[in-house]
């Protein structure tokens, strides 16, 4: 299935409308790689969109079932009317991207249906794994890279970026009756995830916001390992993006426990700032220009 320029320009459309952070690193490649990553993110934008403005669990799970079902068919090479499913198809066919990640997004978006606590960290990580960790492979795909050792690299570059958003978020999932964090963390901080949700928040929670952006941290030094296995176009977004979220993730851990009660948040200025320096000096050494 071929897309039409239209069809990709309706994904440039979304990308645009969306505000998101990725924006400017995706127009750092070139042309055809842009459109490839750009309909891989407007699909990921439309499973989501499809989740988080739901107002009924069911009316949402049937809506996501119709749009995994005409996923499914055009990869199969089914005729599909969607633009954006249309987009998706092209670029996993012309980039050799594994349709299983495709299909690994859409498991993990479908787990936000439920709404639950994760038990373990790693019931977190497999949900990271579905919804963060195969969009980078898919997207390596079609960035190119060099190295075997790259999709555990980018899966690990999903950790690293789903865990900043958890953590950037809380207060805005809560608000949406999800909560993220592993219940066993809670316990072992000697936190209540009841007190989370009735906004008490003690000293204890710092805690728990130190253990996770622990966490975090690591999967932000084994993500970058994955600039050496890039190609040279690949390399120039990856270290864009990964500029970006190392400064949301900056700002995570500085609010430590106040994470708890208020988005952190970084301005435009400094997010640009932080993908122009982490271009240029990569992205290990882009910590000691940005230091927490």
């Amino acid at each position: 299935m071929t897309a039409t320029p239209a069809d990709h320009e309706a994904c440039s459309a979304l990308l645009r409308s969306s505000g998101s952070s990725f924006a400017l690193p995706i127009r750092l490649l070139p042309e055809a790689k842009r459109r490839g990553t750009t309909a891989l993110y407007a699909f990921c934008r439309r499973a989501d969109d499809i989740v988080d403005d739901a107002t009924d669990a069911g009316a949402a799970r049937a809506t996501l079932d119709r749009f995994e079902t005409m996923v499914c068919d055009g990869l199969t090479g089914s005729r599909v009317e969607d633009p954006v499913i249309r987009s998706l198809v092209d670029t996993v066919r012309r980039f050799a991207v594994p349709p299983d990640e495709i299909r690994a997004i859409l498991a993990g978006v479908r787990m936000d249906l439920d709404g639950g606590v994760s038990e373990t960290f790693a019931d977190l990580e497999t949900y990271c794994r579905r919804v963060a960790g195969a969009v980078g492979v898919a997207a390596i795909h079609v960035w190119g890279f060099t190295s075997p050792q790259a999709p555990a690299a980018a899966l690990d570059c999903g950790l690293a970026f789903q865990l900043t958003n958890i953590l950037r978020d809380i207060v805005e999932d809560l608000a949406r009756g999800r909560i993220y964090l592993p219940a066993e963390d809670f316990r072992a901080c000697g936190c209540d995830i009841d007190d989370l949700r009735a906004s008490r928040i003690g000293p204890e929670f710092a805690r728990l916001a130190a253990l996770e952006t622990a966490r975090a941290a690591a999967a932000f030094d084994r993500a970058a390992e994955l600039d050496r296995m890039l190609t040279t176009d690949g390399r120039i977004a990856f270290r864009a993006m990964f500029g970006v979220y190392h400064a949301l993730f900056q700002a995570v851990r500085r609010a430590g426990l106040r994470i708890f009660t208020a988005r952190p948040r970084r301005s435009r200025a400094r997010l640009a700032a932080a993908a122009a320096t982490t271009l240029v000096v990569g992205p290990w050494r882009c910590r000691r220009a940005f230091p927490a």
